[in-house]
């Protein structure tokens, strides 16, 4: 069976259970009361999303390792991705969980968070050296060309895989934004992975069809949002998939939102904290943090926002496919 065959089939399967599993979970996470809570500083228009419920990311998880365990056998590389993906996602459960059963607004300590995201990523960086898929990355339009980071490239793993996991975590901010970003990112990535004959393609495919089911019920108006949950797991896949495909630089071109997310989010707080300690109170270069919810308090309606990020997101990977010339 041919790396699209597979990648389809990982799409039905994964798009099956999700589609099956959510309808189940959602009354299941009201009954248990996993419900968000919103913040009262936030749009005044998130204040009716109060109670949904949350960490609804556990059923589109189970979808794709569920259709990626069909695709497991000889297929190390695949079955590492689903590992982290996993992985990532156990972090945020327990993020979610300290949150939402415990009644601790901040859920995990910053520290502990740190450190259990160092450890996952700490173990995949050594698999990729282990693996032999080394430490050569392609460059962007650089047509087939490859540059060795050699020691450099511990760092740079550490940075990029964090740095992706937290963006995809500040995007989950309105309905359907972080799945379907992600979800056309993750399309991008199955379609290089077929013509790169790669095994990764029908875990691409699975975690493809896992978020279309749960788009339908994460879409405005929400029913479930999927929590840190879904998003840390979501920020593990793109990452580990972009560099086991030696790929990580093209994260800064079709993931440019989670990029765009998380610089706005880093400049509002340092300006914030540089202002006060200046001038005594505090400044804003916007209105809000992350990006989104600036697009939103300056009058933009909130599907508005999540479509204008999905047309940037689908233009971004048409030029990432431009950036590939030559690489496969």
């Amino acid at each position: 069976m041919g790396s699209l065959e597979q990648a389809v089939y990982a799409i039905i399967i994964s798009f099956v259970v999700g589609v099956i599993l959510c309808p189940v979970m959602i009354p299941m996470l009201h009954r248990l009361k996993f419900g968000q809570n919103v913040r009262d500083d936030g749009p005044q228009s998130h204040l009716q999303k109060q109670g949904t419920p949350t960490m609804g990311g556990i059923a589109f998880l189970i979808a794709f390792a569920v259709a990626a365990s069909f695709f497991m056998k000889d297929n190390l590389d695949g079955t590492v991705i689903l590992l982290v993906t996993v992985c990532y996602g156990i972090i945020g459960f327990l993020d979610d969980y300290i949150k939402v059963v415990k009644k601790r607004s901040l859920g995990l300590r910053a520290a502990q968070k740190l450190l259990l995201q160092l450890i996952v990523t700490g173990i995949f960086c050594w698999y990729i050296y282990k693996s032999g898929i080394g430490t050569q990355v392609y460059i962007p339009f650089g047509n087939g060309a490859r540059i060795d980071l050699g020691i450099l490239f511990i760092p740079f793993l550490f940075v990029t895989v964090l740095g992706t996991v937290n963006g995809v975590n500040l995007t989950d901010g309105l309905d359907g934004l972080a799945g379907g970003v992600t979800l056309i990112v993750a399309a991008f990535f199955a379609v290089v992975a077929w013509a790169a004959g790669s095994t990764v393609s029908p875990m691409c495919g699975a975690i493809v069809g896992g978020l279309l089911a749960f788009l339908i019920f994460n879409s405005y108006p929400a029913r479930v949002f999927m929590g840190d949950t879904g998003s840390l797991a979501l920020g593990g896949f793109i990452a580990s998939t972009a560099f086991i495909l030696k790929m990580p630089i093209f994260i800064l071109i079709v993931g440019f939102i989670y990029l765009l997310e998380s610089v706005s989010t880093m400049l509002q707080v340092g300006y914030f904290k540089l202002t006060k300690r200046k001038y005594g109170a505090g400044k804003r270069l916007f209105k809000m943090a992350p990006f989104h919810h600036h697009l939103e308090q300056s009058g933009w309606r909130e599907t508005k926002v999540v479509t204008l990020f999905y047309v940037a997101t689908a233009m971004l990977c048409l030029i990432g496919f431009l950036a590939c010339k030559n690489i496969f």
